[in-house]
């Protein structure tokens, strides 16, 4: 029977390795690619650069790209902190707080999930040009500060959250806004933070939205400006430049994960509260 189980962890890891080895490969090939030269990538050459390179990072770094990431990084901020606050407290509100039309609006909430965010692009253009703010990196935000998906996550982390707590910071003299702002939120960190990452992943990797509202060079966001980047080359594709322009457009996303990888990874504990 133990040789048995053994035989069996050996061919799950070795699958497990395999798997990962597959994973990894395209984001090796992408480093190992920025450090090549575009006559090496261009003649097919080895899986490790003839000659260490660094004049696509150089070329990436001598153009708007400073630009494009500092204009990212604004909205993705700005818009991380809207859902957050927005979608926490509509989640409390729809967990917590009993008023008329409740589970009619929550339901109609969950029907909005299940349409293409295609189906709304055109309309949502009529009300930012309406609005006068085509061509602004404020379309951006206003059209992505609320998230219908994580509302329906905090809701369901604050009707799991111990409602003694709540009731004995009532009895203590705390209002209700009190209540969340005190001592439901700082308990809701995990999920909070959860909701910040994915939140900012999900605009700092938006394409569709800066290419619809956005036309100044100056004003482009980083997927739109890498991808303007790459039309500039007209005989072939400069892959060491988008290689490395890509690369380093993940390093604010690796260093988000860093800071709130306690509350990521950390199993949530609701009953933290009441101990």
């Amino acid at each position: 029977m133990k040789k048995n189980n053994r035989t069996l962890k050996i061919i799950v890891y070795t699958l497990l390795i395999a798997y990962s080895l597959v994973t990894l490969a395209p984001f090796v090939w992408s480093v190992l690619t920025s450090f090549k030269t575009t006559a090496e990538i261009a003649g097919g050459g080895t899986f490790f650069p003839e000659i260490w390179s660094t004049d696509g990072y150089r070329t990436i770094l001598d153009s708007q790209y400073p630009t494009w990431v500092m204009n990212s990084l604004f909205v993705a901020l700005i818009t991380t902190i809207f859902n957050i606050f927005f979608n926490t407290m509509a989640g409390y509100a729809l967990a917590r707080i009993n008023f008329k039309g409740r589970q009619l609006l929550f339901s109609f909430l969950l029907i909005l999930i299940m349409v293409p965010s295609q189906v709304t692009m055109i309309p949502l253009y009529i009300v930012i040009s309406d609005l006068g703010l085509v061509d602004s990196q404020w379309s951006i935000i206003f059209t992505t500060m609320i998230n219908i998906g994580y509302i329906f996550m905090m809701r369901q982390f604050f009707i799991n959250f111990p409602r003694d707590v709540e009731e004995a910071a009532e009895m203590d003299g705390l209002t209700r806004f009190g209540t969340f702002l005190r001592i439901v939120l700082p308990n809701a960190k995990a999920a909070v933070a959860t909701q910040g990452v994915f939140v900012f992943m999900g605009v700092w990797n938006e394409f569709m939205k800066p290419l619809l509202f956005i036309s100044s060079p100056d004003k482009y966001m980083l997927t739109q400006g890498l991808n303007a980047l790459s039309k500039t080359f007209k005989n072939s594709t400069q892959w060491d430049v988008i290689m490395a322009g890509s690369l380093l457009s993940i390093i604010p996303i690796f260093i988000l994960y860093i800071v709130l990888n306690k509350y990521f990874i950390t199993e949530n504990d609701q009953t933290a509260g009441v101990k």
